[in-house]
């Protein structure tokens, strides 16, 4: 069985975008709340925690929303479409508020563009199982991890090459266009080119069997257990037999806690370069650049090296290396070149980790409820963004930014032992060679 890259490539688009503007958000947000608007650092923690509060909520609602709709453009098509319409519209408010210095003009549209965002993003990410096999999803996710981080690193590279404005600062106006017309570009040529009906009928086939062959080689007992959990009248966790139910809270409680550390230093990040080491944007988007363009180029070996070793064998070692980096990191008071070579790490570490998740928590489910199960990893990830940006707000308002790093340190670590207890999720790890096609460009 063989992953289609091209195809996959294409439905990664959606999520190019949607990385784009995240990127955006959480580089140039931060920045106008406390230079424009002069919010401390415990306020502007909990306005950067509203996409997420919005988040917890709108995203399992529209990720079952979306597995019950039917369309000639698809299940997740429309979402997308009317979602990035609805964002390119109210993101270039932003600027106009910043340069008005009108605070009311920027809460409203930073509302409602985070209202926009969040109805498109389950949909947007159910799309890859929907036209995936299971057996391959580790390396679909890697593509569109990949393709997403291609969204990240053009609004970085935007952001350090931009026109500056009279006084020297980057051109928020300028900034905010040219990744409005990546969404648009990138939408426009997903819909021309992806047949999400036709690729989710064939895909749902082809998991059916998986499900069936997979389910014979259980013992007698756990056949019985898991014929009566799949027979249950409702889907989603409810269909679950305890055994897996188990598995599913851990995966999610570990999905929890590593993002509690990771989002708790790049929500930041622009602030702490500044803070600790007294550079501007530009070198922090630098840094971010280099930890993007390394997980860029790991992503495609790290798919690979999942097939073959396991999804959660491959977590485990990211998350060990995440933690790692993060407490290295809290030993720089001042810049040292080295950190170059950190946040490279930091870049594989969590590409290692971001291949493998969403795939566990989806290789749980079945076709007919991809976007529900998808909602339950964006509950998670969404509450720990939700609560890291305010707590560790509040931490370095206080004790000051250098409680970053170990704050984040410990978050990660958590994650360890929760994946460690996982008895699911995972997949068959693959002969040796397999991997030679284990990517293909074909349309079969």
């Amino acid at each position: 069985m063989k992953l289609n890259t091209r195809r996959t490539v294409l439905v990664g688009l959606a999520f190019m975008s949607i990385c784009a503007f995240w990127q955006l958000y959480d580089n140039v947000v931060p920045l106008i709340l406390k230079y424009t608007f002069g919010m401390e650092d415990g306020p502007s923690g909990i306005i950067m925690a509203i996409d997420n509060v919005l988040a917890l909520f709108m995203l399992p609602f529209f990720g079952a929303l979306s597995d019950r709709t039917r369309t000639q453009l698809g299940r997740r098509t429309p979402y997308i479409l009317l979602g990035t319409a609805a964002a390119v519209l109210l993101m270039n408010l932003l600027p106009v508020a910043n340069t008005l210095r009108l605070f009311w003009l920027f809460l409203g549209a930073l509302a409602l563009l985070l209202l926009a965002m969040g109805t498109y993003r389950s949909p947007a990410v159910a799309l890859m199982p929907d036209v995936t096999p299971k057996p391959l999803r580790s390396k679909g996710n890697a593509i569109i991890n990949l393709m997403g981080t291609l969204g990240g690193i053009f609004t970085l590279a935007v952001t350090i090459f931009m026109p500056k404005t009279e006084s020297g600062g980057t051109n928020y106006m300028l900034l905010f266009l040219a990744v409005s017309v990546l969404m648009v570009l990138a939408v426009v040529l997903l819909l021309r080119s992806v047949n999400e009906n036709q690729l989710s009928a064939e895909t749902a086939a082809i998991n059916d069997r998986y499900d069936a062959e997979q389910a014979a080689k259980l013992p007698a007992a756990e056949q019985e257990a898991e014929f009566r959990a799949q027979a249950s009248a409702k889907g989603g966790f409810r269909s679950l037999s305890p055994e897996v139910r188990r598995s599913l809270l851990l995966i999610l409680a570990s999905v929890f806690f590593w993002f509690m550390g990771y989002n708790a230093v790049t929500t930041v990040f622009t602030k702490y370069v500044f803070k600790q080491w007294s550079y501007s944007l530009d070198v922090a988007s630098a840094f971010l650049m280099i930890a993007t363009g390394s997980a860029l180029l790991w992503y495609v070996p790290v798919g690979l090296l999942s097939a073959r070793f396991g999804r959660k064998r491959m977590i485990q070692l990211g998350v060990l290396l995440l933690a790692a980096c993060f407490g290295v990191l809290g030993l720089f008071q001042t810049f040292h070149s080295v950190l170059y070579v950190l946040f490279a790490l930091v870049g594989i570490a969590w590409a290692t980790i971001n291949v493998n998740s969403y795939p566990m928590v989806v290789e749980i489910s079945k076709s007919a409820d991809v976007g529900q199960f998808t909602g339950y990893y964006y509950t998670f990830s969404m509450a720990a963004q939700i609560v890291t940006p305010i707590l560790s707000g509040y931490l370095m308002q206080y004790l000051g930014y250098q409680i970053l790093a170990p704050y984040a340190a410990a978050m990660v670590a958590v994650s360890f032992v929760t994946i460690t207890l996982t008895r699911h999720g995972d997949s068959k790890p693959e002969a040796p060679g397999a991997s030679l096609e284990a990517f293909d460009v074909g349309d079969e």
